[in-house]
């Protein structure tokens, strides 16, 4: 067993060792360490660590777990001109991410029937489960390099939103970079999944604003104690998941031609600067617009939905877009006066109070950044303070899982996830389908959270509790 070398204050180290080229740190407090099991994730944080171009240190956010090349809750920075490019360090699911939209409906005045309607209404609108297709075909046929390279704004310009959506979306709903031309013919032909949220621990929930931290901040991002809320969480879908199968592979031919010892295959990576890596960035952008659209395009839907149920206009509930978080991404970021190239994987872009890439309406408060639980644990927005830099401007992006999904549905009974769930719709009613994303599969997403607002890095905003959470089929 790797041993971590205690820092004091939440923060474990691992030194420079063997083939590594930086250190390691690993952001856990000490109830989390003392139930820290370590699996293949230490190994993979080494692993990235040993990389050429590595910058230190190599980061692991309080909600690691292991993952495919760098951990889920892994950070790695690369020098942008000497530096490698990672498709396993970016992941499957490109861009996936959480939107949050405030409304001005007091959730005490909605009982059971009235959510279940809402759950049924969104759920008829926006397909759910693995392998699921759009209801909006023709459309994404007509325009889907636009949608690639234009991202959200494109959509909005279609009329799937509101023209203000745009200033609360991280990088306005546009990475810049992207090109079609890198996709293969197989990735755009999963690409027929837009507005549609998938399977895994992806959601769209009903909640309320269960307890406000930051009245100040609260005011600036909307939102009122007491009231409903709407967290969506999905991402690229089969699309990015094929542009991470395809040059993952080609990055392990890449890395032998340009003489790239590899600690993993899953951490294969090329230059940022040869063709494989330029290709691949463009490729991996194309994935990342195209989650900012299914948010997007999820978000109208939704928005839809309330109008059909409640009656009148979607306005009337406010149902405005509070901020929109990406997970997966490596992003061109300069800090500290470095240009470099950030690699998160299950974790948050998170900007402190007066950073210039702050939309202008959180510019002096910093984003709202959105951290979900499990589905029948409290989710959290918060936002970072100065001193986060030293993670690479980056929190965690959720509890992160304690059991995998295999083990979770071998040792939590239904009986257990019925519990747990009391007074939380669900929609469908086989919980066994729901098993691998029992609470009991995910940390204390407190413990979590604490982790980093006990070290300054961020701040609490509001703390949200879920009211019925929407699904797709395992």
């Amino acid at each position: 067993m790797t041993v971590l070398e205690s820092l004091g204050d939440n923060c474990y180290r691992i030194s420079r060792r063997g083939k590594m080229k930086a250190e390691v740190l690993i952001y856990l407090n000490e109830e989390l360490y003392s139930s820290f099991s370590e699996d293949q994730s230490i190994d993979q944080l080494i692993d990235a660590a040993s990389l050429e171009g590595v910058i230190s240190p190599v980061i692991g956010m309080p909600d690691i777990h292991s993952g495919f090349g760098l951990p889920i809750g892994g950070v790695m920075a690369m020098d942008a001109e000497e530096g490698l490019i990672s498709a396993g360090a970016v992941g499957m699911d490109i861009n996936c991410g959480v939107r949050l939209l405030r409304t001005n409906i007091d959730a005490a005045n909605l009982d059971k029937a009235l959510l279940r309607d809402l759950m049924e209404g969104i759920a008829r609108r926006v397909p759910g489960g693995i392998g699921q297709k759009s209801r909006h075909s023709s459309l994404i046929d007509k325009h889907l390099i636009s949608f690639l390279h234009d991202g959200a704004p494109f959509l909005i310009e279609l009329g799937y939103g509101r023209p203000e959506d745009v200033d609360c979306i991280e990088d306005r709903g546009c990475l810049e970079g992207a090109d079609i031309r890198a996709v293969s013919e197989k990735a755009v032909d999963r690409g027929r999944q837009l507005s549609t949220i998938g399977g895994g621990n992806h959601f769209i929930e009903l909640g309320m604003v269960d307890k406000i931290f930051d009245p100040v901040a609260a005011e600036a991002y909307g939102l009122e104690e007491g009231t409903l809320t709407i967290l969506i969480h999905t991402g690229s879908r089969g699309f990015g998941h094929q542009i991470c199968t395809e040059y993952s592979k080609a990055m392990k031919t890449g890395a032998k031609k340009h003489n790239i010892e590899m600690p993993s295959a899953g951490l294969a990576a090329v230059p940022i600067r040869s063709n494989e890596g330029q290709s691949y960035y463009a490729a991996m952008t194309c994935a990342v617009n195209f989650a900012f659209c299914n948010r997007q395009w999820i978000t109208d839907d939704v928005r839809r939905s309330f109008s059909e149920i409640l009656g009148g206009s979607d306005y009337d509930y406010n149902l405005g877009l509070v901020y929109d978080v990406a997970h997966n991404t490596a992003q061109f970021e300069e800090i500290s006066g470095k240009k470099m190239l950030i690699h998160r994987k299950g974790a948050i872009r998170a900007l402190p109070p007066g950073h210039h890439l702050n939309p202008q309406p959180y510019r002096n408060t910093g984003h709202p950044v959105l951290i979900p639980g499990s589905m029948g644990s409290p989710s959290y927005v918060v936002k970072a303070e100065p001193g986060v830099e030293k993670l690479y401007n980056s929190v965690n992006h959720g509890a992160g899982r304690v059991l995998s999904r295999s083990a979770a549905k071998r040792e939590v009974s239904i009986d257990q996830l019925e519990e747990r769930m009391a007074g939380i719709l669900l929609s469908g009613k086989n919980y066994k389908a729901y098993l691998d994303e029992a609470p009991q599969a995910y940390k204390n997403i407190d413990l979590v959270i604490e982790t980093l607002t006990d070290l300054g890095f961020s701040s609490k905003v509001a703390r949200l509790k879920p009211l019925a959470v929407i699904k797709g089929d395992q």
